[in-house]
């Protein structure tokens, strides 16, 4: 017999055998195996995942199963009622149902991987084991996938907007690669910082480094480069460049406005698959 290591939910997102569930779930497995609410048990293997989003795509060997129906993210409303459903804490006996509403909309998250953007916060009761598992509104429409708990704070779990799930796996699908990648690293510009440099602009992301040979590098952008609008979203922080990213796909080319010493100008960015560093 083989231990189990730990356990999470997951979400059927399409008839063909595609799950997903949180990507902090599988991280560390050598083993996936799934249980269907039958009662099905499958090999289940990863297929891609958005590390950041903390997303997974797994794939079993199974076919004519009945999907999760999405709800958009701009038809969301902060106390709209939901319900979380999940495997707290690997319990036996079938799934946990909790309801409650959603607190909040457009949460920033701050995770060892970075900084997760456009969450839902809900008072519904999430708990180890929920991760993975659905969010969903009064029509059975999944609103998001539950992907966190503050520890030692009651009431306050989190989601990741089912449409970002619904466009990680599309990209998974098609790419195998999921997320788009500029290719900089750079640093909140803010008066104080940008008159130790010497910047002549006040809000922005300053350029550290680009990748070499990495899109930025490409579109001739350098280290001082100060970041102002990505396409038509202004640009104040790292957060509001990954913001602007969200729902580009690789290949798509961006627009950035940049700063460089007192001039403007535009460069095109064609986006590349982030590698695995």
């Amino acid at each position: 017999m083989t231990p189990v290591k730990g356990v999470g939910s997951g979400t059927i997102i399409d008839e063909n055998g595609y799950i997903a569930t949180s990507y902090h779930v599988i991280e560390e497995a050598q083993q996936i195996e799934v249980t269907l609410y039958t009662g099905e048990r499958f090999e289940a293997s990863p297929i891609g995942a958005d590390k950041l989003m903390d997303v997974a795509i797994l794939k079993i060997n199974a076919s004519n199963l009945k999907p999760v129906k999405f709800c958009n993210y701009v038809d969301l409303k902060v106390g709209q009622l939901v319900v979380a459903i999940g495997n707290p804490l690997g319990l036996p006996g079938g799934p946990t149902v909790t309801i409650g509403v959603i607190s909040a909309l457009n949460r920033t998250l701050q995770t060892p991987r970075g900084v997760m953007s456009r969450i839902i916060q809900t008072d519904a009761a999430i708990n180890p084991g929920n991760s993975g598992g659905p969010l969903i509104n009064m029509k059975a429409e999944m609103v998001g996938m539950s992907t966190a708990i503050v520890p030692f704070a009651q009431g306050i779990g989190f989601a990741v907007p089912s449409d970002t799930v619904r466009r990680i796996f599309e990209d998974v699908r098609l790419y195998g690669l999921t997320r788009p990648w500029i290719g900089i690293a750079g640093i909140d510009l803010n008066r104080a910082i940008a008159s130790y440099y010497g910047i002549s602009f006040m809000r922005g992301v300053l350029v550290v480094s680009t990748f070499e040979n990495g899109p930025a590098f490409k579109a001739g952008i350098r280290p001082g480069d100060v970041i102002l609008r990505v396409d038509e979203f202004n640009i104040s922080s790292m957060d509001d460049v990954t913001k602007s990213l969200r729902g580009r796909q690789v290949g798509d080319v961006v627009e950035l406005t940049i700063g460089r010493s007192s001039k403007v100008f535009r460069a095109f960015v064609k986006l590349e698959a982030q590698p695995s560093f």
